[in-house]
């Protein structure tokens, strides 16, 4: 009989001859659709996706539906808002900019005075040029973001206010693609597409998401884990998502992550889970010590994107939060500077290639025991040459025979590949086509039940 190998690695590394997806395009073709909670903008957004990722799958809930605490809200359409002076002169429009209507406005088509105006006028003095992004999503309301330079530059007078939206019972609509694995146990990646014209706190979540899900689609060997990859919109989409899927996932999750802010330049950062301690926590912070000399971690007391939901009590699903600069951090957050000059190509990339080693090490991330009393003799093995450093990418300053050695010594049954390479000082993906190796003479074993 035939040992099947159970070291199945799926996700290979960035090989620069490869090339990557072309995130950052994909990004500017989805920067002018209007975004918000529901509506045409987010089906519009999803169809995009789906065409690159035809497993994906277009669901939704209807308007009206009690999803825990919270209920989905109707569909909001707008089609053109704007303020008017007397002699004619459109002061604010839509059209112009998605984020001059506050989200979820109510319509309006009346003269009045700038006194009155103002209480539903929202800007940044401290940002005098940015528009501000503001959503009135679950409280009847209506108002304009404008620059701060632009408010101050109103006169006394009457005003044509005009917003040309409606409300309809709807769906709520969100994407869901699933990559079946030799396992049901299943790694959650998530992401959001509900905010209209913004590069980093949007747009760049998904494209990186989209890019993942096309690699792992495209593998010919069988992955390990199953893939749960979710488009939606951000809070009530993945509250309404738990509210069905809640037992399967709480049975099956063993790691995940909200994907969001990735695509700029500056540094890498994690949000962590509730507990601080979950297997997404450990192996995201494991990698991006490898990308950067001292990647920002936030404690959950920081949480301010889906992993609210994923993590809350009752719910306990072990997600971590992986983004650049995080949410609410950077100067360009929920503003009109979040545009496409902020996020790169290169930043993209990079966000990337953190995933995709992120991917690889739980795809082997077992509990490997040595099978040999004492140290096997690995000369008569022929192993002492047998891996070279330049050729597998092993980034240690140890010898491939060290390195080898080293992890034989802690194969204990008991240490994961992240412990074993956080105690021997090097990177859990060095230790990869070492594992291989050894596994192939018969010198680790891994637990039966790690294998099923």
């Amino acid at each position: 009989m035939i040992k099947k190998d159970p070291i199945i690695e799926p996700v290979s590394g960035n090989n620069p001859s490869d090339g990557f997806d072309p995130m950052y395009q994909w990004a500017c073709d989805l920067f002018p659709i209007y975004r918000s909670l529901s509506g045409d903008g987010v089906r519009e957004t999803l169809d995009y996706i789906k065409a690159l990722l035809p497993g994906l799958f277009i669901k939704e809930f209807k308007s009206g539906t009690k999803v825990f605490d919270w209920t989905v809200p109707n569909e909001w359409e707008i089609i053109d808002a704007y303020i008017e002076d007397e002699n004619g002169n459109k002061i604010v429009e839509l059209s112009k900019h998605n984020l001059h209507v506050v989200g979820y406005s109510e319509p309006i088509n009346r003269w009045m005075m700038l006194d009155e105006i103002n209480e539903h006028l929202f800007s940044l003095p401290n940002n005098p040029y940015a528009i501000p992004y503001v959503t009135s999503y679950y409280e009847k309301n209506w108002g304009f973001c404008l620059t701060h330079k632009q408010r101050e530059s109103l006169l006394p007078g009457k005003y044509h206010v005009v917003i040309d939206s409606s409300f309809k019972k709807g769906v709520l609509n969100y994407g869901e693609l699933i990559i079946k694995g030799s396992s049901n146990k299943e790694i959650l990646l998530s992401t959001y597409i509900c905010h209209p014209s913004m590069a980093n706190n949007e747009l760049s979540g998904p494209v990186l998401t989209m890019a993942i899900a096309r690699h792992l689609s495209s593998l010919d060997l069988d992955n390990r884990y199953t893939y749960r990859i979710l488009f939606l919109p951000e809070t009530i989409g993945a509250i309404s998502y738990l509210s069905q899927n809640l037992h399967k996932m709480k049975n099956n999750t063993i790691a995940g992550f909200v994907i969001s802010c990735v695509g700029d330049q500056r540094d890498f950062s994690i949000i962590q889970s509730r507990s601080g301690k979950c297997l997404s926590d450990r192996v995201l912070i494991h990698t991006l010590k490898q990308y950067c000399e001292k990647p920002t971690t936030y404690s959950f007391l920081d949480r301010g994107s889906d992993e609210r939901q994923y993590c809350s009590p009752g719910v306990d699903l072990p997600v971590s939060g992986f983004s650049r600069s995080k949410y609410a951090t950077f100067p360009e957050y929920h503003t009109s500077f979040d545009d496409l000059s902020l996020i790169t190509q290169r930043g993209l990339e990079e966000s990337y290639s953190v995933m995709i080693d992120v991917l690889r090490i739980l795809e082997n991330n077992h509990k490997y025991k040595t099978s040999i009393l004492c140290e096997p003799q690995l000369g008569r093995r022929g192993l002492y040459h047998k891996i070279g450093v330049e050729n597998t990418g092993i980034s240690h300053k140890k010898s491939s025979v060290n390195l080898m050695m080293d992890f034989i010594a802690f194969a204990d049954g008991y240490s994961d590949i992240i412990s074993i390479a956080e105690k021997i000082g090097c990177r859990a993906t060095d230790l990869i086509d070492i594992a291989k190796l050894l596994w192939d003479h018969n010198i680790i074993s891994i637990p039966k039940l790690e294998i099923e």
